[in-house]
């Protein structure tokens, strides 16, 4: 098992807490890091038919024996009266760290939480893998920049033989049949499809709504609550943009963004690394990669850094931008190997129109490192 960086932040939380809630996308690897870490707790799998009728069917007789130990409860929205029955488990006996809940459907997991049991549960998420996590994999450490943007960082294909176009495609066959059937009555399962490859298309550029349900042959509702839906699910994210007044930053256009770059990569047809060499998007898959890289580190962290990007039209854009307390950093990337002065150009002008004490780093897809003056 290859060990998750969130696991000292759910230690923390645990410590805490009489239950912690982790959520993520499907085969991020929470249930491998709850039974590696939690090995001595019970362990209910509600995504088991038999285990899933037997906790609807008597879950007094589930719960309070094992009510000494806890458990570790998988998929646990499969049984929204679950965080009932263990509001008033906790209310007899409040220890922390007892009960592990984790999810791969948040709305659910997190609405039947929040309501039975507010100041009782803390909330974790698991991400697929970043950098610092594979440090010590060869699959990673030998791997091209392409080799990257084809694999995505999904734990399965770190530690099995899967070859990525065939496993995505599998991933994404059950993402449409399980998951999304649980959150939204989706008419015509083929327009959502035609939906989830736009969107992936639209990687790391701004987002114009009534022009993606255009192409889908949507409404500019419907298209609002898919892409929550994508976002609920932890496969794409939203990035606002940057602004010293809060209020601008829902004015203006925010840019979409995958969590996976190998899961986009796969839904705009690319089928082996050496289709991205050349691919028109390759530039907006490595930005992808490298905001969605820092983004599960900050989560599996539990920072509360802000993240946004700056966009003026006569200026240039900042890919990135970061604000953690008083501290602010810029980070402009560019998928190019060789170094260009002017790649700095935005950051410096940035500097000298917004915030000239922000720290500035380009990231690209060279070797050599340069200090700003």
């Amino acid at each position: 098992m290859i060990p998750r960086a969130a696991t000292q932040l759910i230690d923390r939380l645990v410590a805490q807490f009489p239950v912690v809630v982790i959520t993520g996308p499907r085969q991020s690897g929470k249930t491998t890091l709850v039974r590696s870490r939690f090995a001595e707790k019970p362990y209910l799998n509600l995504e088991l038919p038999d285990m899933r009728q037997r906790i609807i069917d008597d879950p007094r007789g589930t719960l309070y024996p094992i009510r000494a130990t806890g458990a570790v409860i998988d998929e646990a929205q499969r049984f929204p009266e679950l965080n009932s029955w263990l509001q008033g488990i906790i209310d007899e006996d409040p220890r922390a760290g007892l009960w592990i809940l984790t999810g791969s459907n948040q709305p659910l997991l997190r609405q039947s939480a929040t309501q039975s049991l507010a100041g009782r549960a803390a909330f974790a998420k698991l991400l697929p893998f970043f950098t610092d996590e594979l440090a010590a994999t060869s699959l990673f450490t030998n791997a091209s920049t392409d080799e990257c943007l084809y694999r995505g960082w999904y734990p399965p294909l770190f530690d099995r033989p899967f070859i990525p176009s065939d496993w995505y495609a599998q991933y994404v066959a059950l993402y449409l049949e399980r998951d999304l059937s649980q959150l939204i009555n989706v008419k015509d399962m083929r327009e959502f499809e035609k939906f989830l490859a736009l969107c992936a298309g639209r990687t790391g550029q701004l987002l114009n709504l009534s022009e993606l349900a255009r192409d889908v042959g949507i409404s500019h509702t419907t298209a609002r609550g898919w892409l929550s839906i994508l976002e609920q699910s932890f496969l794409a994210f939203e990035l606002a943009p940057y602004s010293k007044n809060f209020q601008k930053r829902i004015i203006k256009s925010p840019k979409l963004y995958f969590y996976d770059c190998g899961l986009a990569a796969w839904l705009m047809g690319i089928r082996e690394p050496r289709q991205i060499m050349t691919h028109p998007l390759r530039g907006a898959l490595f930005e992808t990669m490298v905001v969605a890289d820092i983004i599960k580190r900050a989560s599996a962290q539990g920072s509360d850094a802000r993240f946004s990007f700056w966009n003026a039209p006569s200026v240039g854009e900042i890919d990135l931008i970061i604000e953690e307390g008083a501290a602010i950093t810029a980070i402009e990337i560019k998928s190019g190997t060789t170094f260009h002065p002017e790649m700095v150009n935005t950051l410096t002008k940035w500097a000298t129109i917004a915030e000239p004490n922000a720290q500035r780093i380009l990231v690209y897809d060279g070797e050599e490192k340069f200090q700003f003056k």
